[in-house]
């Protein structure tokens, strides 16, 4: 089965509601286009340090949009009003200026489409125009405090739409790509780097489902010594015109400052390196020297962890027949690696992570790698809880479980879920899930565990428009019912709880609508709700669909986080 046919049939139904619609009302709700301001915020500089920043990731999702969102050009567009001035105390201000003074200035922000999205919707919309690719537009990019203090002054750049599904999106995602280090608004301690992701936070109308998410993951990882991204609302202006609240944020790369594992050097040929991996349904997009593919140990049966002991069901994460619908899923390589040699050895040495973890999950035996991490072998040298921790760090498994037990992400099953390893000398060689992403069909927006009870994240989990296919995310579900795995879950939830990473996250929903109710209202004035989008508004829960403004969101956002907090407390607490 291909992509293709995959993003096909599970868009047959989506369309057919979107036409449908199209048909009894005219149109689709459009969004609104981005209003010109009266005047650009002033700005100011920042110092920068040199350092390598390579094994960048973009944010991805399965495939969920029906059809083309509505282009805009705000460039051409006429005002529907001027925005009242940005007052001090409610957002930072980024202002980016295109160095391309023409009229075509804006294309690189309004027309541009990932290349596998716009090859996908025009497979199923007749005389849809394939629009570019992202490309880097040249731009100087200027910060501003919310005490107007001056913080960066016109710092070159380059500038692009970046992501998957969401570049369809009329409000499109961004990454900037400095000529020099900058720290931004002093986002994992200050530190600087080249590259930066600006989230427009389209779909989820309360716009603090990712920024929540990373809250809970830093306050989960940190200690552990792991990464998750730091992040902070924003308003942009792009060449003076008013464009929204956008989430800054860290691009997923490796650094020392983010993924802290090795790259690997130029010409650099050796496979004891450093690694940064997605688990990722897009794999196939990539060349085939950065994607590999991984039998799971034959594609073995996992238990469901459902709160009843599986319910008597097993499920597999790959098609089990040529009648299975379930899509392959793979992993893409982040890592900028060099050779063949690297590229065989990092597919052979996860599958075989994933052997030694469902033999001792599965059949109580412990297996150990070689010295040249080559082969695997059975052992009674050691228990097969010491054999998965030889290989695994257990700590951050735990941790990334419970952040998506909280999260009941749906596109849990398919990417943006990452983890990484390094072979250099010195390390501990084991392998790690971090740098958690992509929260914007989570946390309460679809309609998974819809009242914030039951089990999910290690669950059978259907696909991303629940009509095609169920599967499983196999690196949550493999250790689930090991009773140390269990405690330590328990253990990790209860300090978490009571240091109030969780009451705290949900808490600030509500004090961050309040605090920049102005800025979400000019973002409303210049996009609408998404909600308003037909083949958005399909996508999400009855709760969320409902919500039409910032408030509603919020509030519907807070309640079912406080309701899935709630229930994973009364499981986990000790």
């Amino acid at each position: 089965m291909t992509q293709r046919s995959h993003i096909l049939r599970r868009a047959e139904k989506s369309l057919l509601l979107l036409l449908c619609s199209m048909l009894l009302i005219g149109c689709t709700a459009k969004p609104k286009r981005p209003i010109p301001a009266e005047s650009e915020p002033d700005i100011g500089t920042e110092s920068s340090a040199e350092a390598p920043e390579t094994g960048t990731a973009e944010q991805t999702g399965p495939a969920e949009q029906t059809g083309p969102a509505e282009q805009t050009a705000p460039a051409d567009s006429e005002p529907a009003e001027t925005p009242p001035a940005v007052t001090a105390g409610c957002m930072p201000v980024i202002s980016i200026q295109t160095k391309n003074t023409g009229s075509d200035a804006l294309k690189f922000v309004t027309e541009p489409v990932a290349e596998h999205v716009s090859a996908s919707i025009a497979s199923w919309t007749p005389g849809y125009r394939i629009p570019p690719a992202p490309y880097y537009e040249a731009c100087t990019v200027t910060l501003t405090g919310t005490d107007q203090a001056i913080l960066l002054d016109a710092a070159d750049a380059e500038v692009k739409v970046r992501g998957n599904w969401t570049t369809s999106y009329d409000k499109k995602p961004l990454r900037i790509k400095f000529s020099e280090k900058h720290s931004m608004l002093g986002l994992n301690s200050g530190a600087e780097m080249k590259n930066w992701v600006l989230l427009a936070e389209y779909k989820d109308v309360s716009m603090l489902r990712n920024k929540t998410a990373l809250e809970i993951a830093r306050g989960l990882l940190e200690p552990d010594g792991l990464y998750a991204a730091d992040a902070q609302l924003c308003e942009v202006y792009i060449n003076q015109q008013y464009w929204g609240v956008y989430l800054l944020t860290e691009q997923q790369q490796t650094g020392k400052k983010r993924v802290a594992v090795s790259d690997p050097k130029k010409d650099e040929t050796t496979p004891m390196t450093g690694y940064f991996l997605e688990f990722d349904g897009y794999f196939s997009n990539e060349d085939a020297l950065h994607q590999f593919e991984v039998d799971y140990n034959n594609n073995a049966p996992l238990v469901p962890y459902d709160g009843n002991g599986g319910s008597g069901r097993t499920m597999t994460c790959l098609p089990e027949s040529r009648y299975d619908r379930k899509v392959p899923v793979g992993f893409t390589i982040k890592s900028d690696i060099r050779s063949q040699a690297q590229h065989d050895f990092i597919a052979s040495y996860i599958n075989n992570v994933y052997r030694i973890l469902y033999a001792a999950a599965y059949q109580d035996e412990a297996w150990v790698f070689d010295s040249e991490y080559s082969g695997i072998q059975k052992t009674s040298g050691m228990t097969p809880r010491q054999a998965v921790e030889q290989v695994v760090d257990v700590q951050s498994l735990a941790d990334i479980y419970i952040l998506n037990e909280i999260a009941c992400d749906a596109d849990l099953y398919w990417s943006s879920f990452f983890m990484d390893v390094d072979f250099t000398p010195g390390k501990e060689k084991k392998l790690t899930f971090e740098a958690p992403w992509d929260f914007d069909s989570a946390l309460g927006i679809k309609n998974r565990c819809p009242d914030g009870t039951g089990w999910y994240a290690a669950n059978i989990i259907p696909d991303v428009n629940e009509h095609t296919y169920e599967t499983i995310n196999p690196w949550l579900a493999v250790l689930i019912y090991e009773d140390w795995f269990q405690q330590l879950v328990r253990e990790k939830w209860t300090a978490a709880y009571d240091a109030g990473v969780f009451t705290k996250a949900q808490k600030e929903i509500l004090t961050v609508t309040d605090a920049c109710k102005d800025a979400f209202s000019r973002n409303y004035s210049a996009w609408g709700s998404s909600t308003e989008v037909e083949s958005i508004a399909q996508e999400l829960s009855p709760a969320a669909m409902r919500c039409k403004t910032q408030p509603d969101a919020a509030g519907q956002f807070s309640g079912w986080l406080k309701n899935r907090i709630d229930f994973l407390n009364s499981q986990w607490h000790t």
